[in-house]
């Protein structure tokens, strides 16, 4: 892309359609027109509308954000799996207005991790006695899955429900999941339990639950534990019906970081030899942060959407991380910093 093209009446040329590096690439357009065509994501980034008015194509207010978001909600919930992770960004207010869309589209809540700018944010701008409240110096990026159901007989069981009735439909007592798994009483009490103190059970373990069941279960209900009726799912494949996560030691969903600043704020779009804006992107995200919930919830060549990309930190960190990355973004500006960004690494 040559950023210095312009049409012969002086306006600049729009940016192309996209930009490919390496495994990283950056759509020019709205997210809605690529979704088809992505690979299956294992991650998904989304940092769009906040509802406050604060950046171009942003909503004037959170009341609009569950109409906004549903389409896209409903997108990201045909393509995704149950190995996907969704890590959605947002003002308190605005996460809690889309919270029953995501919820309503098969998305799990696990978790609301709080980024904490520091006072420094404030940097004596907040008027309590005029705005009546605490300064704010905090969004959320709050942690979704999009857990596994399964059709049985017309009703839709959560994994954990599943995993009793199968036990059950085999007619053997509870009792001998232990011996299925060569524990004391562990199979029984946690993995086969009704209630909130439910664990799922590690690949070997569901492995040999199924195995047992489907050996010393009664005939003429076989295969139990498939979701095909043809044969039991592995242990490999029972591992692919969760998302994956990874926590480095240490970490909370507190995250103390100031607002982007120094080499890493992106400052504007070149014009000749001058910035046009001091600062791009009022909420331009950390690197820091992106890093740490794509190795989080993501392995090597795995795909990462970013429908609403910005600058675009997801291309960054996945063009370093070895992930594949499709994002996209509708304005120039935001776009054409984005690629140069990618383009400098």
């Amino acid at each position: 892309m040559r950023n210095a093209a312009h049409r012969t009446n002086g306006e600049p040329l729009p940016p192309p359609l996209q930009h490919v590096r390496g495994n990283a690439v950056i759509h020019f357009g709205r997210a809605e027109d690529h979704y088809a065509a992505w690979p299956t994501p294992t991650c998904i980034v989304a940092d769009g509308p906040y509802g406050i008015d604060g950046f171009p194509g942003d909503q004037r207010t959170p009341a609009t954000l569950a109409e906004w978001y549903e389409p896209h909600v409903k997108a990201w919930s045909e393509h995704a799996t149950p190995c996907t992770t969704l890590w959605f960004w947002n003002t308190e207010v605005g996460w809690a207005t889309v919270h029953p869309i995501l919820l309503a589209h098969g998305w799990e809540y696990r978790c609301c991790n709080i980024w904490d700018k520091g006072l420094g944010h404030i940097a004596g701008n907040a008027n309590t006695r005029t705005l009546r409240k605490f300064p704010v110096v905090t969004e959320v990026c709050v942690h979704y899955v999009k857990a596994a159901r399964f059709d049985v007989a017309g009703a839709t069981l959560t994994m954990q429900q599943w995993l009793r009735h199968e036990w059950r439909r085999s007619g053997l007592p509870l009792r001998l999941a232990n011996n299925a798994c060569g524990v004391l009483n562990a199979a029984t009490r946690k993995y086969l339990t009704a209630d909130y103190l439910w664990y799922y059970p590690p690949a070997e373990m569901f492995g040999k639950l199924a195995a047992y069941a489907n050996a010393k279960g009664a005939a003429a209900g076989r295969p139990y534990f498939s979701t095909d009726g043809k044969a039991p799912l592995t242990a490999r494949q029972w591992a692919r019906l969760r998302a994956k996560f990874q926590c480095e030691v240490g970490v909370t969903n507190v995250w103390r970081e100031p607002q982007v600043s120094g080499a890493e704020r992106i400052q504007g779009v070149r014009s000749g030899m001058q910035y046009k804006y001091r600062s791009l992107h009022g909420s331009q995200k950390p690197l820091k942060f992106i890093d740490r919930i794509v190795r989080a919830s993501t392995d090597r060549d795995d795909t990462v959407w970013e429908p609403f990309g910005g600058l675009c930190p997801g291309a960054v960190v996945c063009h370093v991380l070895g992930r594949r990355y499709h994002g996209a973004e509708t304005n120039a500006e935001f776009y054409t910093a984005a690629v140069e960004r990618l383009k400098s690494l």
